[in-house]
């Protein structure tokens, strides 16, 4: 489905234009002032624009002019009832791929959109190729050598290339990860990666809104369609065609929302609120969550066929915890950011902030990372960071009991008593130890050295 845009000052030509257009599965509007053309197509970021030369306001080629001055312009045919060979020569200069006389055919129209929309899909194709190297610094935002990271950059480079012939069939991807991990940054990944990555990008919250707004955001709807419906509006699946439409939080989606989010993943079409017609939309969509599913699908509260559809691809992010010296990485790689947000030198930790961060559990993740070196870098003095300019947490550390004390046990010891129950179930193998703990292995030799825990 493309986006079509009719500049047209006789009404009903322009009416009929649009339902022409509408009726082979495009979205379409109509201006009738050049003035009004030209906001319409900031808005609405049309493929093909179809302008008359003559309009109140402002004539053709100037319409084209201002439209070839947008980051992304659209493919532009003028239409005329008075064609000369000046003013052809003109169009072509002003950036009209072509200039038809009135009365114009359907068959001339449909025509000419589809050789539009074929040199649109070229230059867009050649965009991408000259930004593939760029778009790959969206998987370099991936910060880490821990395997978990190697892994992940792996998995979505290999996605990104897994684009079928029909892109109308673009598989989804579901992102399962902690709060703080970088869910919306893996998803971003993933499209820029991908030959989608000069489309739009298109992000909604699932749990932001009720699910009666939340239906015409993702849908849209028509004039009328509801009491406060006054004019027609594009949804968000719309308006993602061509790139990737994100859901966050996919766990909190309303259970009616699921069912029609499930019917756009079988067919790739969509129906706008108090429309009869299905829209063919090419869009991949890229859900996360926080939340365990399979436990919301035992509890009713989330489909399983949806579940199943979404799963074709899977990326599971891992906690920063189970990261190893990943932390560290992304430390230093947020700091410089710090560094030229507020002005400052060189930062740097110092050797015992660094320990601290590397024994940190973060359950905020990365998020909760940004924020500490935030704060430490506003605090810092010297360009040096140290432990306490970190406010982490007290530790849960607490002395032995004094004897006689009665039977409380320390944290220490109770801790202490965790890592030999994991490393016994192990065998004492450190990495599936760490692993069942969910933590890196250096975090477990760090806590084992420190409890003199020794094969």
């Amino acid at each position: 489905m493309a986006s079509i845009l009719v500049i047209e000052d006789e009404l009903v030509l322009a009416k009929n234009m649009v339902r022409f257009f509408e009726s082979l599965g495009h979205n379409a509007e109509a201006a009738h002032d050049g003035i009004t053309g030209v906001q319409a197509a900031a808005r609405m970021v049309p493929d093909v624009v179809i302008v008359d030369f003559q309009l109140p306001g402002m004539d053709g080629l100037e319409v084209i002019r201002q439209l070839r001055q947008t980051e992304d312009p659209p493919r532009v045919v003028m239409v005329t009832g008075h064609a000369s060979v000046t003013l052809a020569v003109d169009a072509m200069k002003a950036g009209s791929m072509d200039l038809l006389t009135k009365p114009v055919t359907l068959a001339s129209l449909r025509e000419v959109v589809e050789r539009a929309l074929r040199e649109r899909g070229e230059q867009r194709a050649l965009h991408f190729y000259r930004q593939r190297e760029a778009s790959h610094s969206s998987l370099k935002a991936l910060i880490g050598e821990s395997p978990e990271m190697v892994a992940l950059r792996s998995m979505v480079q290999k996605l990104s290339l897994l684009e079928p012939t029909d892109q109308t069939s673009a598989a989804p991807i579901l992102i399962i990860g902690e709060t703080g991990t970088g869910k919306e940054l893996v998803a971003r990944a993933c499209h820029q990666a991908g030959p989608r990555a000069d489309a739009p990008f298109v992000e909604i919250n699932c749990a932001a809104l009720p699910a009666h707004l939340m239906e015409g955001e993702l849908f849209g709807y028509e004039k009328g369609a509801f009491t406060d419906a006054h004019a027609r509006k594009m949804g968000l699946i719309e308006s993602a065609d061509g790139g990737t439409l994100f859901l966050d939080e996919i766990g909190e989606m309303d259970l009616g929302l699921q069912a029609k989010l499930l019917r756009v993943l079988e067919n790739f079409k969509v129906r706008r609120l108090g429309s009869l017609t299905d829209r063919q939309v090419n869009v991949r969509i890229v859900a996360a969550t926080n939340r365990d599913l399979d436990i919301q699908v035992r509890e009713g509260r989330f489909r399983s066929d949806l579940l199943y559809r979404l799963r074709v691809f899977q990326i599971q992010i891992p906690p920063l915890r189970a990261r190893g010296d990943d932390v560290l990485h992304l430390a230093r790689h947020l700091l410089d950011q710090q560094s030229r947000k507020y002005g400052h030198g060189t930062l740097r930790l110092d050797a015992s902030a660094a320990q601290a961060l590397k024994c940190y559990a973060f359950p905020g993740n990365v998020r909760e990372l940004r924020n500490l070196l935030e704060r430490a870098a506003l605090l810092q003095t010297g360009g040096v960071i140290k432990i306490a300019d970190l406010a982490l947490p007290p530790a849960e550390v607490r002395s032995a009991p004094a004897a006689g004390a009665g039977p409380a046990t320390s944290l220490e010891a109770v801790e202490r008593e965790h890592l030999v129950r994991a490393l016994e179930a192990h065998h004492w193998n450190v990495t599936r130890a760490a692993r069942s703990l969910d933590i890196s292995r250096d975090t477990l030799r760090y806590r084992m050295e420190r409890h003199g825990l020794k094969r």
